[in-house]
């Protein structure tokens, strides 16, 4: 198989790759740092064969260059089945001044504005199919595209019983009763955890893995806490700039990371099913 990319890619760029070092990662395919005779550097993804197509995530990383100044690896080819992308330097361990440049960098994506909610085509998230059918208000594309439809697909998987799923239906028929329409839609990466984050020193050098739409940014926020993305550092900085709302900590953070959790019972049940019943049950469901 290596040899395969090996020769995709100097029909690509016309180089050799003379140094192919496998990395971490990669919810859909291995991932790889290619070093060509040229000197140059670049990661390539290669499909798995479960059928994502990583020219999705070639689209989402184009996405973010043209309409925002997210730093993102800059896209050098991509198909169904491989990637290839700007290598950038970094690691994902995050000091507090990097913590203060990420508010920085998420605060002016956060200030890019849509027309609706969604996006022009569907995306993924974790290798998992993403809809972003697009609608006129926040609330109702939360409840249909991302809880109920999530929901669905972990029921279908097997992962998540029904009777979750139920309580999980009713739930989410009220969602207006804690969450309210923000003033615009706006840009999110959509998949916010430490290892899709490299930094340098104090500064952040690239996000990677986008699952892109036009939200709420409190969903962003949240996801951010889910698995302690980051800390205070973040929070002082971006509410500095941004102003995070009365209640997002204590309410709405648990109701929207009910979407990163259904996606993690989706991949892979056990634990993340009593997450999501802990939530319900904060709620009265």
């Amino acid at each position: 198989m290596l040899e395969i990319v090996r020769e995709q890619i100097q029909q690509i760029t016309g180089c050799r790759a003379t140094q192919t070092r496998q990395l971490g990662g990669g919810c859909i395919g291995e991932v790889y740092r290619v070093t060509l005779d040229d000197g140059r550097s670049m990661v390539a993804k290669v499909g798995d064969g479960s059928g994502a197509a990583l020219d999705i995530e070639g689209y989402m990383l184009r996405y973010l260059r043209v309409n925002s100044r997210l730093p993102v690896p800059e896209v050098i080819y991509d198909s169904d089945k491989l990637l290839l992308m700007e290598f950038i330097e970094g690691y994902s361990h995050l000091s507090a001044g990097a913590e203060r440049h990420a508010a920085e960098l998420l605060a002016a994506l956060h200030s890019v504005r849509g027309e609706r909610f969604g996006l022009e085509r569907d995306t993924l998230i974790g290798g998992l199919h993403q809809p972003n059918t697009m609608y006129s208000e926040w609330v109702p594309f939360f409840r249909e595209q991302r809880l109920l439809y999530m929901g669905g697909e972990a029921l279908k998987s097997g992962r998540l019983p029904k009777a979750v799923m139920q309580r999980l239906e009713r739930f989410a028929e009220h969602l207006e009763r804690w969450l309210e329409e923000p003033d615009y839609p706006a840009l999110i990466h959509g998949d916010m955890w430490t290892t899709n984050i490299l930094a340098m020193g104090d500064q952040i050098t690239g996000f990677v893995d986008p699952a892109i739409y036009y939200a709420h940014p409190e969903i962003e926020l949240a996801f951010s806490t889910l698995f302690h993305t980051f800390g205070s550092d973040f929070f002082e900085r971006y509410h500095e700039l941004r102003p995070i709302e009365t209640g997002f900590f204590e309410i709405r953070r648990d109701i929207y990371n009910l979407y990163p959790l259904l996606v993690h019972v989706r991949l892979f049940g056990g634990g993340y099913v009593g997450a999501v019943e802990q939530i319900l049950r904060k709620f009265g469901y």
